[in-house]
């Protein structure tokens, strides 16, 4: 089966994937999840970024979108920027940096990071340039790029074969959610309301329900952080932060080193990479291994896609014994 579903395409893989074995069709489904956009070329510029571009922008309306220069990155500039209105106060820049500033720190212990030797600071992330402005800058930007990623899911029985002989412990998917938002942005319902990713509050909240537990419960976020602002947004539409006030990540001491919760230990999609196909699933591989290593109960998996950030998805694991 293939799952074709924007950026939020290893996400939706990954449910496709869990349905298959929860649903009892199957004891042992192998999901891969990979990306070859960059096999594209332009000429002119003798790069493969245009063509890219041009690539995802056939997913935009033709008569009023793609021609008017839509990109990934303006669609989520909308969001970003509407939450600012309704919010002047929070997504402060100083924030930003010490959260690209942990996460780059934490991508070196990473092997497949691609941005594992890098220095990032938060005066570094103040004085790198804008892509739009206010919205976020260069080094709040994800790294588009290429690769794969398989995992294993086995039904109860046969995934403890597997882990006594692989001798490490089954991580169980107690929990999955998903949700997609309208294509078209207005003020109140059925539109897309400005400032919110209310499909990434649905799926979060839909996956803590079927799992029984919450926010306070969870000891790892691997998050789909395609832009750092939108990363923060979304925290607090999982529930972490309160709307408004998504720099307490920092500021009330939420996310390690200063709190408790480790977010995106593995370095996210701006420091690991972002090979769309795949790059949710590489995420659950991040969280199953801090889980592990670290001897914690709970992670929680998300991913998004499309534009405007319409397609959200999450899963809550669970560090299981031999």
């Amino acid at each position: 089966m293939r799952v074709s579903n924007g950026g939020a395409t290893g996400i939706y893989a990954f449910g496709t994937a869990f349905d298959m074995v929860a649903g009892g069709r199957y004891d042992l489904v192998f999901c891969v999840g990979a990306e070859k956009a960059t096999d594209t070329y332009d000429f002119m510029s003798e790069t493969q970024t245009p063509e890219v571009v041009q690539t995802i922008a056939w997913s935009w309306d033709p008569l009023f979108e793609r021609d008017q220069g839509a990109t990934a990155a303006d669609s989520y500039a909308e969001v970003i920027l509407s939450y600012m209105d309704q919010y002047p106060s929070d997504l402060k820049m100083a924030v930003r940096g010490e959260i690209l500033r942990i996460m780059c720190e934490q991508a070196k212990n990473n092997p497949n990071a691609q941005r594992r030797d890098e220095i990032v600071t938060p005066e570094r992330v103040e004085h790198s340039p804008w892509i739009i402005e206010p919205a976020f800058k260069k080094l709040e930007t994800c790294v588009y790029t290429e690769g794969a990623c398989c995992l294993i899911f086995a039904a109860e029985g046969v995934a403890e074969e597997i882990c006594k002989d692989s001798g490490q412990p089954p991580v169980w998917i107690e929990g999955v959610g998903f949700a997609n938002e309208p294509y078209w942005w207005g003020i109140k319902h059925p539109h897309k309301l400005p400032g919110r990713i209310e499909s990434d509050h649905l799926a979060a909240k839909a996956a803590y329900e079927m799992a029984g537990v919450g926010p306070k419960d969870i000891n790892v976020v691997e998050l789909h952080d395609a832009f750092l602002p939108q990363l923060e947004i979304t925290m607090a539409e999982m529930g972490f932060v309160p709307m408004g006030h998504a720099d307490d990540l920092i500021e009330k001491k939420i996310m390690a080193p200063h709190g408790k919760v480790l977010v995106n230990p593995s370095g996210g999609l701006i420091y690991g990479g972002h090979f769309v196909g795949g790059s949710n699933m590489f995420s659950a591989w991040s969280a199953r291994r801090e889980l592990i290593r670290r001897g914690l109960d709970y992670a929680l998996v998300h991913g998004t896609g499309a534009s405007s950030a319409q397609y959200g998805g999450a899963a809550v694991l669970k560090r299981g014994v031999i």
